[in-house]
This record gives C-alpha cells, structure tokens and sequence, in this order.
C-alpha cells in the first residue's frame, strides 16, 4: 500500500489517532501519534524525535552517548507496509517506522535500517532470509504491587487452554485481523505461560512481527484485566520465555539453500557454514538477542534454554537446533532454530546480527565442528574442554564485553550503532547491580 492508499483507509475507517512506532536499544517498543487528519503530511514528513533516544534505555535513563543529547533531531517515517489497526484501542491504528536524517538519509543509529543493510548484503550473495519466531509468554494478574500468573495449567494441558480460552482466541482474532497467520499455539512449562508461532516471511516482515505481536496480545491482554509479559524470567520460581527464532536461506531460484537430501538431516554445507558463524559469534551475538540482566537468569544448563556454544539435530539444550524435516515438504521447511533468544532483544538488531554472524560464517567456510546428540550439560567440565564446548556467557556484561571485541558484528551495526547499543546496555546492568533478584524481575516484567 501507498501513501495515499493508508490515508483513505483512515478515513475510511474514521481513524483519530495512528501510532507512528520503533524498538529502541532497550527493546522497549517506543513512538508518538499523529492525529489522522494531519496523517497525509506526517506520512511524507515523519515525526520528529531527539536523537537522545537512542541513548535512552531500558529503565528510563539516559545513557552517556557523543551527539546523542539535547540537539538534533531524526524523523520517524512509517513504512505503509506495516499499517494495521488496532483492536483494542478506539479509533487507532500504528506503523512501523525507520529512523531517518532531516537530509532524507537513514540514520546510522536506527536498528531497522540495519536489518535492511543486512539484508541487501544477503541479497549481493544472491540469497534472501525468511524467519519466524516462537513466542513465549505469560499472563499474569496483578496482586497488590506484585504479579501472579493467571492460572496453574501445566505444561501442554488442555486445562490451560480451557482457562484462557477466551483471552487467547481474542489474541489469536486481533493478529489475523492484522494479516498475521498463526501456525501454533499451545500452553507452556510454567503456570499460565503461553507460546503462539506465526507463520514465517520475509526477515524484516519476522522482525516487524514481533513488534505486532507484542503490541497486540499486551493490548487484547489488558482488555481482560489481564497482563501479558514477554520478559525473559518473569517469575524467578517458574520458566523462562524465549523467542526462539527460526532462520532459512533462500537462493533467488526459490530453492532452499538449507536444503541437501544428501546430507545428515537434509541440512546443506552451506547451512553447517551458516552455523559455524554462528556459533563462532554467539558469545557476541547473545548481547543483542538475550539484551537483559534478566536474560541470564534464563540460560541455565538443563533448562531447554541452551547454554553452551553448540548445535546438533532436534537437540533443544543446544544453541542452534537443527529441526528435522516434514515428510512430504522436506525442501520448504529445512530451517535452524536460534534458542538463545528473548524478547528483551530488539528484533531488528537480533536478526541483523544473526544474518552477519552466518553469512561471515559462509564467507570464511567456517566449520561449526561435530552436532551434539546429548545434552552438553552432561559432560564433565574435561569432556566439554576437550571438545572445545563452551558455556555462554552468564551475564549481560561478559555478552557486551564479547560484543565490543566483536569486529565482525560491531563493523555491521557500524559505530554509532555500536557504541549507543553498548552504552545503553551497559547503563542498564549498572542501574541493576544493586537491585535484588526480585526487584529485578519486577522491573523486567511490565516493560516487556
């Protein structure tokens, strides 16, 4: 849609208010709202924003970032792509948006124009990315100044999806009504947790999705007096939720370049490639897609959240699993699975880094090593050394000092990216040290 075609539906739909909205370095998703009548204008001219916010983090602080402070300014421009009403606001609507330069230019700051820097780098190697994420949560009720999850349910049980039955279904109406298709849902580990599965698209559409998904199930959420929470660990006594994302690569014939009926598990060299990147970056790679202190009470040995530097086959303690395929499709749905992954990560960032870690990996033919058939908590410490198997970093500052001596991933989010990313996060674990776990938690909880 164009537009034009965006500013008739408006009308058409007599629209007040349309959210011109971003994921910030925190993760938290941000933006202002023009009110419809100016919508044409605000569409061509975007919405101006300090350059500071990019420097704001997660816990409402400033971060000590060069030029991003009182002066200047970007301008949020949506893409019409993105336009989708919203259930459960009155009269709104949201886009979303690239941040753009007052000379038209995108901003070396934004995290959206990173995915697309990324993506055309995909493109001059002759492939394209498609992914889809696993979307873990919980709903909860507010007590007092604390929260508790909706329900007992256990894990997969039909009891859980009776209790939220009528919450979910009004989530699950509100996506597709915003041209989301749902693959999966089912209730999860912990008491009132959920996991919902769209349909995979293209990478910055996967990206954009998480955006839409978080919006909407928080907004539908809240119309039942319920909360719905994304953060890695809101309970510190249940499980984590993660969003795991699943990534393939495509070559412009339209086959699937992960794809090899010759090889173990149909899975192509040049996807073992892929992965070697991977794994050779993720102890940098999980700064952006674990983004929290509260990430890493998560990544824990033994709890299906992956812990250690590995892949192997349907293996889900590992750090990249590769699924097996569908009888009948196995071309179309080879894929890898990244599991350590939240939601406190902006999507953007996570999914463009994810996209420089494999493609260095394809570039330089790294060899990922031997797959994993046990968990690789269950070798001793020796036996992990000799196999050169490492833990993942266990806190957000052993990721961003991983990070910082990254070349490869701070030279594609490029340095002022690089540099307010790393300020922001490290302004964050430092407002958190001396927080306790539950005060932490607590934090994390809402703004996710």
């Amino acid at each position: 849609m164009g537009n034009q075609d965006i500013v008739q539906r408006a009308q058409a739909e007599h629209l007040r208010l349309v959210r011109f909205l971003y994921c910030d370095n925190g993760g938290i998703i941000r933006g202002k709202a023009t009110h419809a009548g100016k919508l044409a204008s605000r569409m061509r001219e975007g919405i101006g924003q300090t350059l500071a916010m990019q420097a704001f983090t997660g816990v409402e602080t400033l971060a000590t970032v060069p030029s991003m402070g009182p002066v200047g300014e970007f301008r949020l421009i949506p893409d019409p792509e993105t336009f989708v009403l919203l259930p459960y606001a009155p009269n709104s609507a949201s886009m979303l948006c690239d941040m753009i330069r007052t000379d038209g230019q995108p901003w070396e700051a934004c995290p959206r124009s990173f995915l697309k820097r990324m993506i055309a780098e995909l493109a001059g190697e002759g492939m394209h990315a498609q992914a889809a994420i696993e979307h873990e949560f919980y709903l909860a009720r507010a007590e007092g100044a604390v929260f508790a999850p909706a329900d007992s349910s256990l894990c997969y049980s039909s009891i859980g999806l009776d209790e939220q039955a009528e919450v979910i279904d009004a989530i699950l109406e509100a996506l597709e009504s915003q041209g989301l298709g749902i693959e999966l849902f089912h209730t999860e580990l912990g008491p009132a947790q959920q996991e919902l599965s769209v349909t995979h698209s293209d990478i910055l559409r996967a990206a954009d999705n998480v955006c839409l998904v978080r919006e909407t199930t928080r907004g539908v959420a809240h119309t039942f007096g319920l909360y719905a929470t994304f953060a890695p660990k809101p309970f510190l006594d249940q499980a984590g939720s993660g969003a795991h994302i699943h990534l393939s690569l495509w070559g412009n014939d339209g086959n699937n370049l992960f794809y090899d009926a010759q090889e173990r598990g149909g899975f192509s060299q040049l996807g073992r490639y892929f992965v070697g990147g991977v794994l050779h970056h993720i102890h940098a790679l999980i700064a952006l897609t674990c983004a929290s202190p509260n990430s890493y009470r998560r990544l824990l040995p033994h709890f299906w959240s992956s812990a250690y530097d590995v892949y192997g086959f349907d293996n889900r303690e590992a750090a990249v699993r590769v699924p097996s395929l569908f009888s009948g499709r196995e071309a179309h749905s080879s894929n890898i699975e990244l599991k350590c992954s939240d939601h406190s990560g902006n999507p953007y960032l996570a999914m463009g880094a994810l996209l420089a870690a494999g493609l260095d990996g394809i570039r330089k033919r790294i060899d990922p090593g031997q797959p994993q058939d046990i968990d690789p908590g269950n070798y001793s410490d020796e036996e992990r050394a000799q196999r050169g198997i490492r833990r993942l970093p266990t806190s957000l500052t052993e990721a961003l000092d991983a990070l910082e001596h990254d070349q490869v991933l701070t030279g594609a989010l490029g340095p002022l990216l690089a540099n307010s990313y790393l300020a922001v996060k490290r302004n964050e674990v430092a407002y958190f040290q001396e927080k306790t776990p539950e005060e932490e938690t607590l934090q994390h909880f809402y703004k996710y």
